[in-house]
Protein backbone atom coordinates (compact mmCIF):
# COMPACT_ATOMS: atom_id res chain seq x y z
CA UNK A 1 0.00 0.00 0.00
CA UNK A 2 2.94 2.42 0.30
CA UNK A 3 3.07 4.87 -2.58
CA UNK A 4 6.67 5.30 -3.68
CA UNK A 5 5.80 7.62 -6.68
CA UNK A 6 4.45 10.78 -4.80
CA UNK A 7 4.00 11.51 -0.84
CA UNK A 8 2.42 10.24 1.43
CA UNK A 9 -0.26 11.60 4.13
CA UNK A 10 -0.31 12.26 7.49
CA UNK A 11 -3.62 11.58 9.59
CA UNK A 12 -3.21 13.12 13.02
CA UNK A 13 -5.75 11.26 14.51
CA UNK A 14 -7.31 11.92 18.21
CA UNK A 15 -7.37 8.15 20.09
CA UNK A 16 -10.09 9.27 22.64
CA UNK A 17 -9.47 9.52 26.25
CA UNK A 18 -8.92 5.41 26.55
CA UNK A 19 -12.02 3.80 26.16
CA UNK A 20 -11.37 2.32 22.92
CA UNK A 21 -15.16 2.56 22.01
CA UNK A 22 -14.70 5.90 22.00
CA UNK A 23 -12.30 6.32 18.43
CA UNK A 24 -14.51 8.23 15.97
CA UNK A 25 -15.34 6.26 12.67
CA UNK A 26 -13.52 8.55 10.82
CA UNK A 27 -10.21 7.67 13.27
CA UNK A 28 -11.30 3.96 12.44
CA UNK A 29 -11.23 4.60 8.54
CA UNK A 30 -7.62 5.98 8.64
CA UNK A 31 -6.03 3.26 11.35
CA UNK A 32 -7.44 0.40 8.54
CA UNK A 33 -5.55 2.16 5.91
CA UNK A 34 -2.71 3.25 7.84
CA UNK A 35 1.13 1.81 6.54
CA UNK A 36 2.71 3.17 9.56
CA UNK A 37 0.95 4.01 12.88
CA UNK A 38 2.75 6.61 15.68
CA UNK A 39 1.18 6.06 18.56
CA UNK A 40 1.93 7.59 21.98
CA UNK A 41 1.15 6.67 25.80
CA UNK A 42 -1.83 7.48 26.00
CA UNK A 43 -3.54 5.93 22.91
CA UNK A 44 -5.18 2.63 24.03
CA UNK A 45 -2.97 0.14 22.76
CA UNK A 46 -6.08 -2.19 21.57
CA UNK A 47 -6.76 0.77 19.04
CA UNK A 48 -4.17 -0.86 17.03
CA UNK A 49 -6.23 -4.03 16.15
CA UNK A 50 -7.89 -1.90 13.82
CA UNK A 51 -4.59 -1.39 11.56
CA UNK A 52 -3.44 -4.07 9.31
CA UNK A 53 -1.48 -6.48 10.45
CA UNK A 54 1.32 -5.40 7.99
CA UNK A 55 1.58 -1.81 9.02
CA UNK A 56 4.41 -0.56 10.81
CA UNK A 57 3.78 0.20 14.55
CA UNK A 58 6.31 2.64 16.32
CA UNK A 59 5.79 4.08 19.89
CA UNK A 60 6.55 7.22 20.31
CA UNK A 61 5.40 7.83 23.33
CA UNK A 62 5.85 10.56 26.49
CA UNK A 63 6.05 9.68 29.77
CA UNK A 64 7.55 10.96 32.65
CA UNK A 65 11.24 11.29 32.87
CA UNK A 66 12.48 8.14 31.35
CA UNK A 67 13.83 8.37 28.00
CA UNK A 68 11.54 8.94 24.91
CA UNK A 69 11.97 10.83 21.60
CA UNK A 70 11.83 14.67 21.67
CA UNK A 71 9.22 16.82 19.51
CA UNK A 72 11.18 17.43 16.91
CA UNK A 73 12.46 13.43 16.46
CA UNK A 74 8.63 12.78 16.22
CA UNK A 75 8.14 15.92 13.14
CA UNK A 76 10.91 14.30 11.52
CA UNK A 77 9.96 11.17 11.54
CA UNK A 78 6.70 11.74 10.59
CA UNK A 79 7.86 13.76 7.32
CA UNK A 80 10.24 11.15 6.58
CA UNK A 81 7.53 8.11 6.22
CA UNK A 82 5.36 10.80 4.80
CA UNK A 83 8.01 11.68 2.39
CA UNK A 84 8.55 7.77 1.56
CA UNK A 85 5.28 7.62 -0.19
CA UNK A 86 3.62 5.76 2.86
CA UNK A 87 0.33 6.67 4.47
CA UNK A 88 1.29 7.85 8.18
CA UNK A 89 -1.32 7.79 11.26
CA UNK A 90 -0.85 9.88 14.30
CA UNK A 91 -2.72 8.33 16.91
CA UNK A 92 -2.75 10.85 19.87
CA UNK A 93 -3.99 10.60 22.76
CA UNK A 94 -7.36 12.39 23.63
CA UNK A 95 -7.75 15.35 20.89
CA UNK A 96 -5.04 16.13 19.33
CA UNK A 97 -5.53 20.26 19.16
CA UNK A 98 -6.04 19.81 23.40
CA UNK A 99 -2.61 20.24 25.03
CA UNK A 100 -1.86 16.94 21.89
CA UNK A 101 0.86 18.82 20.53
CA UNK A 102 -1.34 18.28 17.06
CA UNK A 103 -0.57 22.06 16.27
CA UNK A 104 3.26 21.84 16.27
CA UNK A 105 2.94 18.08 14.26
CA UNK A 106 1.02 20.15 11.51
CA UNK A 107 2.74 22.74 11.39
CA UNK A 108 5.79 21.05 10.57
CA UNK A 109 4.33 19.08 8.31
CA UNK A 110 2.94 22.54 6.51
CA UNK A 111 6.43 23.62 6.08
CA UNK A 112 7.93 20.54 4.65
CA UNK A 113 4.63 20.29 2.44
CA UNK A 114 3.66 16.99 3.29
CA UNK A 115 -0.65 16.47 3.04
CA UNK A 116 -2.33 16.81 6.37
CA UNK A 117 -5.87 15.95 7.42
CA UNK A 118 -6.74 16.35 11.45
CA UNK A 119 -9.29 14.16 12.59
CA UNK A 120 -10.22 15.06 16.24
CA UNK A 121 -10.90 12.97 19.01
CA UNK A 122 -13.12 12.77 22.09
CA UNK A 123 -10.80 14.92 24.87
CA UNK A 124 -10.51 13.24 28.26
CA UNK A 125 -11.08 17.10 30.01
CA UNK A 126 -14.71 16.08 29.00
CA UNK A 127 -14.78 12.29 28.68
CA UNK A 128 -13.22 11.20 32.40
CA UNK A 129 -15.44 13.39 34.48
CA UNK A 130 -18.13 12.29 32.14
CA UNK A 131 -17.08 8.72 33.40
CA UNK A 132 -16.60 9.42 36.89
CA UNK A 133 -20.53 10.37 37.06
CA UNK A 134 -19.39 14.49 36.78
CA UNK A 135 -20.91 16.51 34.12
CA UNK A 136 -18.51 19.74 33.57
CA UNK A 137 -21.60 21.81 32.74
CA UNK A 138 -24.76 22.01 34.67
CA UNK A 139 -27.24 24.40 34.00
CA UNK A 140 -27.82 25.26 38.22
CA UNK A 141 -24.15 24.47 39.23
CA UNK A 142 -21.65 25.04 36.16
CA UNK A 143 -22.71 27.59 32.74
CA UNK A 144 -18.94 27.76 32.26
CA UNK A 145 -15.72 25.45 31.68
CA UNK A 146 -12.28 26.12 31.86
CA UNK A 147 -9.77 23.67 30.30
CA UNK A 148 -6.16 24.52 31.71
CA UNK A 149 -3.19 22.94 31.52
CA UNK A 150 -1.92 21.69 34.60
CA UNK A 151 2.11 21.79 33.33
CA UNK A 152 2.90 24.80 31.26
CA UNK A 153 6.39 24.86 28.97
CA UNK A 154 8.92 24.82 31.39
CA UNK A 155 10.91 27.57 29.07
CA UNK A 156 8.00 29.71 29.54
CA UNK A 157 9.53 32.76 31.08
CA UNK A 158 6.32 33.48 33.13
CA UNK A 159 2.67 31.86 33.41
CA UNK A 160 0.28 32.51 30.85
CA UNK A 161 -2.52 31.39 33.66
CA UNK A 162 -4.25 33.96 35.19
CA UNK A 163 -5.06 32.33 38.59
CA UNK A 164 -6.91 34.83 40.17
CA UNK A 165 -9.61 34.83 37.43
CA UNK A 166 -9.64 31.18 37.63
CA UNK A 167 -9.89 31.27 41.15
CA UNK A 168 -12.76 33.52 41.23
CA UNK A 169 -14.52 31.70 38.24
CA UNK A 170 -17.91 30.19 39.49
CA UNK A 171 -17.84 27.35 36.72
CA UNK A 172 -15.76 23.85 36.27
CA UNK A 173 -12.14 24.00 35.92
CA UNK A 174 -10.56 21.02 34.31
CA UNK A 175 -6.86 20.73 34.24
CA UNK A 176 -5.13 18.66 32.24
CA UNK A 177 -1.15 16.90 33.02
CA UNK A 178 -1.89 18.36 36.66
CA UNK A 179 -0.92 15.39 38.64
CA UNK A 180 2.90 16.29 39.81
CA UNK A 181 1.67 20.14 40.42
CA UNK A 182 -1.93 19.23 42.31
CA UNK A 183 -0.41 20.95 45.54
CA UNK A 184 0.85 23.69 43.79
CA UNK A 185 -2.28 24.08 41.69
CA UNK A 186 -4.54 23.70 45.39
CA UNK A 187 -2.70 26.08 47.01
CA UNK A 188 -2.69 28.61 44.38
CA UNK A 189 -6.64 28.46 43.96
CA UNK A 190 -6.82 29.02 47.91
CA UNK A 191 -4.56 31.77 47.55
CA UNK A 192 -6.75 33.32 44.98
CA UNK A 193 -9.88 33.05 47.38
CA UNK A 194 -11.35 30.04 45.84
CA UNK A 195 -13.08 28.04 49.17
CA UNK A 196 -11.74 25.53 50.87
CA UNK A 197 -14.71 23.83 50.77
CA UNK A 198 -14.99 23.54 46.83
CA UNK A 199 -15.58 20.12 45.57
CA UNK A 200 -12.75 19.02 43.89
CA UNK A 201 -12.52 14.84 42.36
CA UNK A 202 -9.48 13.63 40.16
CA UNK A 203 -9.67 10.76 37.77
CA UNK A 204 -7.10 8.47 36.72
CA UNK A 205 -7.09 6.64 33.37
CA UNK A 206 -10.71 7.91 32.76
CA UNK A 207 -13.12 6.06 30.38
CA UNK A 208 -10.75 2.83 30.98
CA UNK A 209 -11.48 -0.03 33.05
CA UNK A 210 -9.27 0.80 35.66
CA UNK A 211 -10.32 4.30 36.04
CA UNK A 212 -9.89 5.29 39.87
CA UNK A 213 -11.38 7.93 41.54
CA UNK A 214 -10.71 10.13 44.24
CA UNK A 215 -12.80 12.72 45.57
CA UNK A 216 -12.69 15.18 48.14
CA UNK A 217 -12.01 19.61 48.63
CA UNK A 218 -9.76 22.16 47.64
CA UNK A 219 -8.84 22.08 51.16
CA UNK A 220 -8.12 18.10 51.22
CA UNK A 221 -7.85 17.09 48.13
CA UNK A 222 -3.60 16.80 47.97
CA UNK A 223 -3.73 14.62 51.43
CA UNK A 224 -6.68 12.30 49.63
CA UNK A 225 -4.91 11.74 46.72
CA UNK A 226 -1.52 11.10 48.53
CA UNK A 227 -3.13 8.76 50.54
CA UNK A 228 -4.80 6.51 47.23
CA UNK A 229 -1.26 6.78 45.38
CA UNK A 230 -3.01 8.60 42.52
CA UNK A 231 -0.20 8.93 39.75
CA UNK A 232 -0.87 10.52 36.19
CA UNK A 233 -2.54 10.53 33.74
CA UNK A 234 -4.91 12.34 35.34
CA UNK A 235 -7.87 14.83 34.87
CA UNK A 236 -8.57 17.30 37.68
CA UNK A 237 -12.05 18.96 38.44
CA UNK A 238 -12.72 21.49 40.28
CA UNK A 239 -16.20 22.63 41.17
CA UNK A 240 -20.04 22.15 42.61
CA UNK A 241 -20.35 20.23 39.46
CA UNK A 242 -18.59 17.39 41.28
CA UNK A 243 -20.92 16.81 44.39
CA UNK A 244 -23.00 15.05 41.64
CA UNK A 245 -20.56 11.83 41.13
CA UNK A 246 -23.03 10.59 44.45
CA UNK A 247 -25.89 10.12 42.18
CA UNK A 248 -24.46 9.83 38.63
CA UNK A 249 -21.24 7.54 39.45
CA UNK A 250 -22.25 4.39 36.28
CA UNK A 251 -19.19 3.34 34.85
CA UNK A 252 -17.59 2.16 38.04
CA UNK A 253 -21.21 -0.04 39.11
CA UNK A 254 -21.06 -2.08 36.13
CA UNK A 255 -20.45 -6.02 36.63
CA UNK A 256 -17.23 -6.35 35.39
CA UNK A 257 -15.80 -2.85 35.70
CA UNK A 258 -11.72 -3.20 36.27
CA UNK A 259 -11.81 -6.51 34.84
CA UNK A 260 -9.60 -7.05 31.61
CA UNK A 261 -11.14 -10.08 29.58
CA UNK A 262 -8.59 -12.10 27.27
CA UNK A 263 -10.43 -12.96 24.05
CA UNK A 264 -8.59 -15.56 21.60
CA UNK A 265 -10.88 -15.56 19.05
CA UNK A 266 -9.66 -15.07 15.22
CA UNK A 267 -9.15 -11.43 14.89
CA UNK A 268 -11.97 -10.73 12.75
CA UNK A 269 -14.87 -13.10 14.80
CA UNK A 270 -13.46 -11.13 18.42
CA UNK A 271 -16.38 -8.07 17.60
CA UNK A 272 -19.42 -9.61 19.44
CA UNK A 273 -17.36 -10.68 22.18
CA UNK A 274 -15.53 -7.48 22.71
CA UNK A 275 -18.70 -5.60 22.27
CA UNK A 276 -20.67 -7.38 24.68
CA UNK A 277 -17.82 -7.60 27.41
CA UNK A 278 -17.35 -3.44 27.23
CA UNK A 279 -20.99 -3.27 27.63
CA UNK A 280 -20.77 -5.12 31.45
CA UNK A 281 -17.87 -2.93 31.72
CA UNK A 282 -14.91 -4.47 31.00
CA UNK A 283 -11.55 -4.21 29.20
CA UNK A 284 -11.51 -6.69 25.77
CA UNK A 285 -8.12 -7.72 25.46
CA UNK A 286 -7.53 -9.40 21.99
CA UNK A 287 -4.77 -11.84 21.89
CA UNK A 288 -6.32 -13.77 18.79
CA UNK A 289 -5.06 -17.91 18.46
CA UNK A 290 -6.52 -18.84 15.21
CA UNK A 291 -6.79 -17.74 11.61
CA UNK A 292 -9.24 -18.67 9.75
CA UNK A 293 -7.91 -19.39 6.42
CA UNK A 294 -9.13 -21.22 3.03
CA UNK A 295 -9.11 -25.24 2.36
CA UNK A 296 -5.86 -25.73 0.69
CA UNK A 297 -7.63 -26.87 -2.51
CA UNK A 298 -11.48 -26.73 -3.27
CA UNK A 299 -11.64 -29.70 -5.05
CA UNK A 300 -13.93 -31.35 -2.57
CA UNK A 301 -16.11 -28.62 -2.03
CA UNK A 302 -16.73 -28.12 -5.36
CA UNK A 303 -17.69 -31.48 -5.99
CA UNK A 304 -20.33 -31.66 -3.61
CA UNK A 305 -21.32 -28.37 -4.86
CA UNK A 306 -21.91 -29.77 -8.09
CA UNK A 307 -23.80 -32.63 -6.71
CA UNK A 308 -25.58 -30.24 -4.12
CA UNK A 309 -29.35 -31.69 -5.32
CA UNK A 310 -28.44 -34.87 -4.42
CA UNK A 311 -28.31 -34.56 -0.79
CA UNK A 312 -30.89 -35.23 1.48
CA UNK A 313 -29.24 -32.97 4.71
CA UNK A 314 -26.55 -30.26 4.79
CA UNK A 315 -25.62 -29.86 8.49
CA UNK A 316 -23.83 -26.51 9.50
CA UNK A 317 -21.65 -26.84 12.69
CA UNK A 318 -20.30 -23.14 12.76
CA UNK A 319 -20.89 -19.43 11.43
CA UNK A 320 -17.58 -20.41 9.36
CA UNK A 321 -18.79 -23.30 8.06
CA UNK A 322 -22.08 -21.23 6.60
CA UNK A 323 -19.98 -18.00 5.62
CA UNK A 324 -17.03 -20.01 3.55
CA UNK A 325 -19.55 -22.93 1.95
CA UNK A 326 -22.38 -20.07 0.83
CA UNK A 327 -19.74 -18.10 -0.60
CA UNK A 328 -17.85 -20.64 -2.32
CA UNK A 329 -21.62 -21.87 -3.16
CA UNK A 330 -22.11 -18.44 -5.01
CA UNK A 331 -18.69 -17.98 -6.63
CA UNK A 332 -19.36 -20.94 -8.91
CA UNK A 333 -22.03 -19.34 -10.02
CA UNK A 334 -25.13 -20.65 -7.59
CA UNK A 335 -27.35 -19.27 -5.33
CA UNK A 336 -29.60 -19.75 -2.06
CA UNK A 337 -32.14 -21.69 -4.59
CA UNK A 338 -30.14 -24.61 -5.19
CA UNK A 339 -30.92 -25.43 -1.73
CA UNK A 340 -34.46 -26.38 -2.13
CA UNK A 341 -35.41 -29.50 -1.65
CA UNK A 342 -32.26 -30.01 1.15
CA UNK A 343 -33.44 -30.46 5.06
CA UNK A 344 -30.74 -27.48 6.82
CA UNK A 345 -29.45 -28.09 10.73
CA UNK A 346 -27.65 -25.28 12.11
CA UNK A 347 -26.09 -25.92 15.63
CA UNK A 348 -26.32 -22.51 17.65
CA UNK A 349 -28.96 -19.88 16.94
CA UNK A 350 -25.84 -18.00 15.73
CA UNK A 351 -25.08 -20.28 12.54
CA UNK A 352 -28.59 -20.16 11.72
CA UNK A 353 -28.75 -16.17 11.41
CA UNK A 354 -25.54 -16.33 9.34
CA UNK A 355 -27.55 -18.64 7.23
CA UNK A 356 -30.24 -16.28 6.78
CA UNK A 357 -28.10 -13.64 5.62
CA UNK A 358 -27.99 -15.69 2.68
CA UNK A 359 -31.66 -16.02 2.50
CA UNK A 360 -32.31 -19.53 4.02
CA UNK A 361 -33.86 -20.65 6.89
CA UNK A 362 -32.84 -23.27 8.67
CA UNK A 363 -35.11 -26.31 9.24
CA UNK A 364 -33.17 -27.60 12.38
CA UNK A 365 -31.46 -25.67 15.41
CA UNK A 366 -30.96 -28.48 18.31
CA UNK A 367 -31.70 -27.36 21.85
CA UNK A 368 -27.76 -28.80 22.51
CA UNK A 369 -25.34 -26.18 20.53
CA UNK A 370 -23.02 -29.34 19.97
CA UNK A 371 -22.72 -32.68 18.07
CA UNK A 372 -24.64 -34.19 20.67
CA UNK A 373 -27.68 -31.99 20.56
CA UNK A 374 -27.74 -32.63 16.34
CA UNK A 375 -27.81 -36.22 16.61
CA UNK A 376 -30.16 -36.13 19.43
CA UNK A 377 -32.49 -33.97 17.11
CA UNK A 378 -31.95 -36.25 13.91
CA UNK A 379 -32.44 -39.19 16.08
CA UNK A 380 -36.20 -38.54 15.57
CA UNK A 381 -35.97 -38.45 11.82
CA UNK A 382 -34.92 -41.91 9.58
CA UNK A 383 -31.72 -41.16 8.48
CA UNK A 384 -31.27 -44.56 6.96
CA UNK A 385 -29.70 -44.46 3.53
CA UNK A 386 -29.90 -40.54 2.97
CA UNK A 387 -27.27 -38.31 1.84
CA UNK A 388 -25.59 -36.15 4.38
CA UNK A 389 -23.36 -32.86 3.74
CA UNK A 390 -21.19 -31.92 6.60
CA UNK A 391 -18.80 -28.24 5.73
CA UNK A 392 -16.87 -27.75 8.20
CA UNK A 393 -13.39 -26.85 9.54
CA UNK A 394 -10.55 -29.84 8.37
CA UNK A 395 -9.88 -30.59 11.98
CA UNK A 396 -13.03 -31.21 13.94
CA UNK A 397 -14.42 -34.09 15.90
CA UNK A 398 -15.46 -37.49 14.28
CA UNK A 399 -18.28 -38.00 16.81
CA UNK A 400 -21.10 -36.78 14.34
CA UNK A 401 -19.93 -38.12 10.95
CA UNK A 402 -19.30 -41.36 13.03
CA UNK A 403 -22.46 -41.90 14.28
CA UNK A 404 -24.58 -40.56 11.28
CA UNK A 405 -22.64 -43.56 9.41
CA UNK A 406 -23.82 -45.78 12.08
CA UNK A 407 -27.41 -44.68 11.79
CA UNK A 408 -26.90 -45.97 7.92
CA UNK A 409 -26.66 -42.39 6.31
CA UNK A 410 -24.34 -41.65 3.77
CA UNK A 411 -21.93 -38.99 4.76
CA UNK A 412 -19.55 -36.48 3.29
CA UNK A 413 -17.46 -34.26 5.24
CA UNK A 414 -15.66 -31.50 3.17
CA UNK A 415 -13.30 -28.62 4.50
CA UNK A 416 -14.50 -25.03 3.68
CA UNK A 417 -11.56 -23.44 6.01
CA UNK A 418 -9.02 -24.19 8.54
CA UNK A 419 -7.77 -22.91 11.66
CA UNK A 420 -3.98 -21.97 12.07
CA UNK A 421 -1.89 -20.46 14.62
CA UNK A 422 -1.39 -16.71 13.37
CA UNK A 423 1.87 -15.62 12.91
CA UNK A 424 1.41 -12.60 15.57
CA UNK A 425 4.11 -12.54 18.53
CA UNK A 426 2.64 -13.80 21.65
CA UNK A 427 4.99 -11.90 24.02
CA UNK A 428 2.80 -8.43 24.54
CA UNK A 429 -0.17 -10.60 26.46
CA UNK A 430 1.88 -13.07 28.00
CA UNK A 431 3.39 -10.43 29.59
CA UNK A 432 -0.09 -8.88 30.61
CA UNK A 433 -0.41 -12.65 32.16
CA UNK A 434 3.10 -12.58 34.05
CA UNK A 435 2.22 -8.78 35.86
CA UNK A 436 -1.48 -10.38 36.56
CA UNK A 437 -3.05 -7.54 34.46
CA UNK A 438 -5.81 -10.36 33.11
CA UNK A 439 -8.65 -11.10 35.12
CA UNK A 440 -10.46 -13.62 32.62
CA UNK A 441 -9.43 -15.85 29.75
CA UNK A 442 -11.84 -17.03 27.33
CA UNK A 443 -12.11 -19.73 25.06
CA UNK A 444 -14.33 -20.32 22.03
CA UNK A 445 -13.61 -23.72 20.70
CA UNK A 446 -10.97 -25.88 21.41
CA UNK A 447 -8.72 -24.80 18.61
CA UNK A 448 -8.18 -21.64 20.68
CA UNK A 449 -7.07 -23.81 23.69
CA UNK A 450 -5.01 -25.97 21.79
CA UNK A 451 -2.72 -22.77 20.08
CA UNK A 452 -3.32 -20.56 23.74
CA UNK A 453 -0.63 -23.52 25.08
CA UNK A 454 1.33 -23.97 22.44
CA UNK A 455 1.85 -19.73 21.65
CA UNK A 456 2.71 -20.05 25.15
CA UNK A 457 5.47 -22.28 25.81
CA UNK A 458 3.32 -26.03 26.22
CA UNK A 459 1.31 -27.16 29.13
CA UNK A 460 4.17 -26.17 32.15
CA UNK A 461 4.81 -23.00 30.03
CA UNK A 462 1.37 -21.99 30.70
CA UNK A 463 0.22 -23.51 34.05
CA UNK A 464 2.03 -20.58 36.19
CA UNK A 465 0.73 -17.78 34.04
CA UNK A 466 -3.24 -18.35 34.57
CA UNK A 467 -2.55 -19.52 38.21
CA UNK A 468 -4.33 -16.62 39.37
CA UNK A 469 -6.68 -15.91 36.35
CA UNK A 470 -10.02 -17.50 36.16
CA UNK A 471 -11.07 -19.52 32.67
CA UNK A 472 -14.27 -18.89 30.84
CA UNK A 473 -15.64 -21.38 28.19
CA UNK A 474 -18.35 -21.10 26.09
CA UNK A 475 -19.42 -24.80 26.56
CA UNK A 476 -18.40 -28.35 27.61
CA UNK A 477 -16.66 -29.75 24.45
CA UNK A 478 -14.01 -26.63 24.43
CA UNK A 479 -13.96 -27.02 28.97
CA UNK A 480 -13.49 -30.49 28.31
CA UNK A 481 -10.07 -29.57 26.19
CA UNK A 482 -8.75 -26.93 28.64
CA UNK A 483 -9.19 -29.52 31.17
CA UNK A 484 -6.81 -31.83 29.11
CA UNK A 485 -3.99 -29.26 29.29
CA UNK A 486 -4.61 -29.18 33.70
CA UNK A 487 -6.12 -25.63 33.14
CA UNK A 488 -8.90 -24.86 36.21
CA UNK A 489 -12.59 -23.90 34.40
CA UNK A 490 -14.30 -21.40 36.26
CA UNK A 491 -17.01 -20.33 34.09
CA UNK A 492 -19.12 -22.04 31.56
CA UNK A 493 -22.52 -21.35 30.21
CA UNK A 494 -25.74 -23.12 29.93
CA UNK A 495 -25.91 -22.56 26.51
CA UNK A 496 -23.11 -22.00 23.93
CA UNK A 497 -23.18 -18.94 22.77
CA UNK A 498 -21.50 -15.99 23.18
CA UNK A 499 -24.14 -13.60 25.29
CA UNK A 500 -24.39 -16.45 27.29
CA UNK A 501 -20.64 -16.81 27.92
CA UNK A 502 -20.52 -13.23 28.62
CA UNK A 503 -23.17 -13.33 30.92
CA UNK A 504 -22.17 -16.40 33.09
CA UNK A 505 -18.94 -14.09 33.34
CA UNK A 506 -20.82 -11.49 34.63
CA UNK A 507 -22.95 -13.83 36.72
CA UNK A 508 -19.32 -15.30 37.96
CA UNK A 509 -18.02 -11.86 39.41
CA UNK A 510 -21.63 -10.33 40.75
CA UNK A 511 -22.36 -13.72 42.89
CA UNK A 512 -18.39 -13.42 44.56
CA UNK A 513 -18.94 -9.68 44.99
CA UNK A 514 -22.47 -10.67 47.52
CA UNK A 515 -20.29 -13.41 48.77
CA UNK A 516 -17.90 -10.64 49.68
CA UNK A 517 -20.66 -8.05 51.18
CA UNK A 518 -22.51 -11.04 52.58
CA UNK A 519 -25.22 -9.33 50.70
CA UNK A 520 -28.24 -12.28 49.73
CA UNK A 521 -27.90 -14.39 46.59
Amino acid sequence: MVRRNKKGKVYLVGAGPGDPGLLTLRGKECLEQADVVLYDYLANPALLAHARDESERVYVGRRGKGKYPEQDAINRLLIERASAGSVVVRLKGGDPFVFGRGGEEAEALASAEIEFEIVPGVTAAVAAPAYAGIPVTHRTLASTLTIVTGHEDPEKPSTALDWSRLATSQGTLVFLMGMKNLSTIAATLLAEGRAGSTPVAIIRWGTRVSQQTVVGTLADIVEKAEAEKMEPPTVIVVGEVVRLRSKLNWFEQRPLFGKRVLITRAKEQAGELATRLASYGAEPVEAPTIKIVPPPDWASVDHAISEIRTYDWIIFTSVNGVSRFMTRLFARGLDSRCLAGRQLCCIGPRTAEELEKFGVKADVVPAEYQAEGVLAALSRQDVQNTRILIPRAEVARELLPDELRAAGAHVDVIPVYRTLTPGQDSAEWRQELMDHRIHVVTFTSSSTVHNFVAMLGGTEAVKPLVQSVMIACIGPITAKTAEEYGLTVSIMPDANTIPALVDAIAHHYESREQVATGAPQ
